[in-house]
């Protein structure tokens, strides 16, 4: 069942509210339902790329080592029920509406406005996570991390995945200054792992583990990479490398032999490996944690069951639909372009067909670090307008890809784009554009299988 029309309706006003960066609103608005997230055990993951991937991959880990989890991300792709699972299942739309409606009316009463789009389903997804007893929630953090309504939880583990310029406006126009606002998820006296590859972002993230006295790792250190393998379309092959032994049962092997994890997964693309091995690391934390049953036969299993659509998600599609697949990506930032475009490099040296490029941006986006990069790997370019409000004009993206063609209607570009590419479409730029096109290709083609 889809969140009720009320429900539904209500959120769609409250879009129109926009980001309150500061959590005093939601603090108030929590102490107001009972303050559900302070006793609730939780996992907060903050970072520019691969946040979503990481904190997906901790809850399947988690849940195939026998426990209940909870599970809150954003965006959503296609249905806004997507942000909150509970043991692997997505909470059905009457219950999410329910809890919209009650952190509303809640809002009303303690706050002078109603609260943001954000502020409402954070809190509706504490109540629900509270409520429903799970052993560990694993929250995605929204925007930053220090002032986002997530970090009101009081996470026993904290992750940051690798730092990248993005939100300026709103986190700063440094590496340091950025990685200081994600830093502000860190606690004293718990453990955190960072992963890092910025010496800036590092320093700062160093700094404020030092000031607040958190017990930080920098996961990029601690676990290596011996073997990326592709597997055709459909997973990858790994072998990741980490310092303690997956199990804590008892001490039987030392500290210093290390685990070896041999590993098969569906998520796609080298830069899927760290988000592999920063999984392995945080649930290897876990571990130690109470989490007891956490062992590495249950890291292998959770590692080859998560699914995390729209993260170069390949469709296959029936013959005579136009290409044979279409490639999903709702990276929106230059590291993920740089990660799409790996994977691309990737393709052409293990001999695939040529690529088409169907894009989309939002008007804050850098352009000229994501579309460039993407064009100059593909055949033929296709630029359309993502169905939001902040939406970019397609033709303003024309001097980077003279040669594109542009359709702002978005369907009417998935059509165009489907009838010419002979092999692969690559559908990226925005989780708008990304989300629409799935949709339309499930309603199309009975394909992909659905996201919930």
């Amino acid at each position: 069942m889809a969140l009720p029309p009320e429900a539904a309706a209500t959120l769609a006003r409250l879009e129109l509210f926009g980001i309150n960066f500061g959590v005093e609103r939601t603090a108030r608005l929590l102490a107001e339902l009972g303050d559900p997230q302070v006793e609730l055990p939780a996992v907060l993951v903050a970072g520019t790329n691969g946040k979503g991937s990481v904190a997906a991959l901790v809850d399947a880990v988690v849940r195939e080592a026998g426990y209940r989890t909870g599970l809150y991300t954003s965006p959503h792709l296609e249905e806004v029920e997507e942000r909150l699972r509970i043991g692997g299942r997505a909470i059905e739309g009457g219950r999410l509406g329910a809890r919209v409606l009650e952190a509303i009316a809640a809002a009303e009463r303690v706050l002078d406005g109603p609260p943001t789009y954000f502020e409402a389903l954070t809190a509706a997804a504490f109540v629900e996570l509270a409520e429903a007893g799970v052993d560990l929630a694993v929250l995605e953090v929204g925007l930053g991390g220090r002032l986002d309504a997530t970090n009101l939880s009081e996470p026993m583990l904290s992750l940051i995945t690798p730092i990248g310029l993005e939100h300026r406006a709103w986190l700063g126009d440094t590496a340091a200054a950025i990685a200081r606002e994600k830093a502000g998820i860190l606690r004293p006296g718990r453990p955190a792992i960072a992963w890092g590859g910025d010496t800036e972002a590092d320093a700062a993230l160093a700094a404020v583990a030092e000031e607040v006295g958190a017990e930080l790792t920098f996961g990029d250190r601690a676990a290596s990479i011996e073997r990326v393998e592709a597997l055709g379309w459909e997973e990858q092959r790994l072998t990741v490398i980490t310092p303690r032994p997956a199990s804590t049962d008892a001490g039987r092997a030392s500290h210093s032999e290390g685990a070896r994890h041999e590993l098969i997964t569906p998520l796609l693309g080298v830069h899927q490996a760290t988000n592999v091995a920063h999984a392995i690391l945080a649930a290897e934390t876990l571990a130690t944690l109470g989490f007891d049953r956490i062992d590495a036969p249950a890291i292998a299993r959770g590692v080859a069951a998560v699914r995390w659509p729209g993260r170069l998600e390949p469709v296959p599609l029936p013959p005579g639909a136009g290409p044979r697949r279409v490639l999903l990506d709702a990276g929106h930032n230059p590291h993920a372009a740089a990660a799409v475009a790996a994977f691309l490099d990737t393709l052409a040296a293990r001999g695939e067909g040529p690529v088409d490029l169907l894009l989309g941006l939002l008007a804050d986006k850098d352009a000229e670090a994501i579309l460039p990069p993407l064009a100059a790997r593909c055949r033929r370019v296709t630029l359309t307008l993502p169905p939001h409000a902040r939406g970019r004009d397609p033709r303003d993206l024309l001097p980077l890809a003279p040669t594109a063609t542009v359709l702002p209607d978005l369907p009417h570009a998935l059509d165009h784009a489907l009838a010419a590419a002979p092999d692969t479409l690559l559908v990226t730029g925005s989780f708008y554009l990304v989300g629409t096109a799935r949709r339309l290709l499930r309603h199309r083609f009975a394909t992909p299988p659905p996201t919930l």
